[in-house]
């Protein structure tokens, strides 16, 4: 099987046909190019592809990213007609907590907005608080318009899928009356000077400045953190799992688990408070 500029161009064709996201896409195309670049744009047999899939743990990449790359392998396999082709993903026992020193506390969010607003960085500081307080992906954040402040719910089309986010009424009150102020009469709400949307990459750099400002861990300063501090502040309050997973849109509620899963040292805490030793 040749795996060509041309058929990678295809598969991508392929992609969007069946509706899967931009980020989605993107990563995709990266994945099945390193596959290229590993075989020379041939690949043999199944061994070519188990080469490959060895490779990339020699390398030192991470379980969970091997499996993220045989899983757009694999996709491609089933493009290229050849499904008889796809790889084993690496068995992964689910971790009971999460790394600390990615985690973004609520100290750190609130010194995030403290930098935006002692730079006059009003923009970034409406951004980072509608993330966090919503807990939208940053590919869904061109969902929020003027409209839906007023209306106080925003509409997002994610994957296939449609769900409605309740917007809070002190974030739809700050919302409306940055718009007012910068002459935003409808339409999306965080954009360019130019009047664009403003896409992940812009985020992305945009939040690693303001980290640096604030003083907070550049590793813990990414638009999907915020995500996850919203899911682990609404499940501290709450415990009603499944409605977070609903409010988050995801499919399954295993993924939302990670969202909300405890750092080694508070489960560490935990541990070493029962009461089983003499």
């Amino acid at each position: 099987m040749l795996i060509s500029r041309e058929s990678i161009t295809s598969f991508c064709m392929y992609l969007h046909e069946r509706e899967c996201s931009e980020a989605t896409v993107s990563k995709y195309l990266h994945d099945v190019e390193q596959l290229r670049l590993f075989c020379g744009g041939n690949v043999e047999d199944k061994c070519t592809l188990i080469a490959f899939k060895q490779d990339l743990q020699k390398r030192g990449y991470a379980a969970s990213s091997v499996n993220s790359m045989l899983t757009a392998v694999n996709r491609f396999l089933e493009f290229a007609g050849h499904p008889e082709w796809k790889l084993r993903l690496l068995k992964l026992q689910r971790s009971t907590f999460t790394d600390g020193e990615r985690e973004l506390t609520q100290r750190d969010y609130e010194k995030l907005l403290m930098a935006a607003k002692r730079v006059g960085d009003e923009r970034l500081e409406m951004l980072v608080q509608t993330i966090g307080s919503t807990g939208i992906r940053v590919s869904e954040v061109r969902a929020i318009t003027v409209e839906s402040a007023r209306r106080r719910q925003a509409e997002i089309r994610c994957k296939g899928k449609i769900r409605t986010i309740l917007m809070p009424k002190k974030l739809c009150k700050i919302l409306l009356a940055y718009c007012k102020r910068h002459g935003i009469h409808s339409g999306q709400i965080f954009v360019t000077r130019a009047g664009k949307p403003l896409d992940r990459s812009n985020i992305w750099k945009m939040m690693k400045r303001l980290a640096e400002k604030a003083g907070v861990a550049l590793q813990k300063v990414f638009p999907h953190n915020l995500r996850h501090l919203f899911a682990r502040t609404y499940y501290k309050a709450y415990k009603d799992i499944v409605r977070l997973a609903d409010i988050l849109g995801h499919a399954s509620i295993d993924t939302t688990r990670i969202y909300t899963s405890r750092t080694g040292t508070e489960q560490q805490r935990q541990i070493e408070r029962l009461p089983l030793l003499i």
